[in-house]
């Protein structure tokens, strides 16, 4: 990357990014990257030591805050810890599945909690850092959200319920602002390379075969940040319509559920 792109890029969405779900996985390869872009960092997540040693890696200045998520003031905490800040970039990566188990066996206070993180908290949080941007005409707005989002499908109500929220909600915002200057993608990631989805599997002993390297991720999803709404990670139109989109609604769920099999060779 060159000097040039650098400093367009923070000039662009900088000088502070939000990166809620920082701790691993996609959200610290989205924060080592937006650091290699010149742009300082806000760390979000519950762990805070995971987010200190990740501060201590990257070129720019950073701001740890160890919050949960699926709190019911969590927006609210986000917005007060950072109310000092230009915030020019939010990217939402929180929300994977802890448990990748059927509905019913799934604690109704763990789903409760899955939706205030993943639909709650990431509309409360668009809302409290998207009106300065759209005052500001410039910004970018990162959902990431998930293959589930296309249909329903076994093992993933809930989750794949929310995904499709942000899905939704993403492509609205997009709608809404890019006129106005404020770029919004919703990255689509089929099964990527965290320690959430290694777990899982250690837990079921399946397997979703090639995973997606979530520091290929960073890049191509901040690459592509004006080239929404959405954006199909590993999909050869990545613009293009939902893999899922031309099959009967019946025959898609089966074909997701299919998917989550592979991955539950214990049920």
């Amino acid at each position: 990357m060159t000097e040039g792109t650098r400093t367009s890029f923070a000039d662009a969405y900088g000088p502070w990014a939000v990166v809620a779900g920082a701790s691993d996985g996609t959200g610290a390869a989205l924060a080592r990257e937006l650091g290699r872009r010149g742009v300082n960092v806000v760390l979000v997540a519950r762990r805070r030591a995971l987010l200190e040693e990740l501060a201590a890696e990257l070129p720019v200045d950073t701001r740890v805050v160890a919050l949960d998520l699926s709190a019911d003031d969590a927006a609210e905490s986000l917005a007060s810890a950072t109310a000092d800040l230009e915030v020019g970039l939010v990217v939402f990566n929180a929300g994977a599945d802890a448990h990748g188990t059927t509905f019913l066996e799934q604690p109704i206070d763990d789903l409760r909690g899955l939706i205030r993180r993943n639909c709650t908290t990431v509309m409360e949080t668009c809302h409290r850092f998207g009106a300065p941007m759209v005052a500001r005409g410039r910004g970018g707005l990162v959902l990431v959200t998930s293959g589930a989002a296309w249909a329903g499908g076994s093992h993933v109500a809930a989750y794949g319920a929310t995904k499709a929220f942000d899905l939704v909600l993403a492509e609205s915002l997009w709608a809404e602002w890019h006129h106005a200057g404020v770029d919004v993608l919703a990255l689509v990631l089929g099964a990527t390379d965290t320690p959430s989805l290694r777990r899982l599997l250690e837990r079921h002993g399946g397997s979703f075969g090639e995973l997606a390297d979530p520091d290929d991720v960073a890049v191509e999803a901040l690459d592509h940040l004006a080239d929404g709404p959405s954006w199909i990670y590993g999909f050869p139109d990545p613009t293009g319509a939902s893999p899922l989109g031309a099959l009967p609604r019946r025959q898609a769920v089966e074909l997701l559920s299919m998917g989550s099999a592979a991955m539950h060779r214990d049920t």
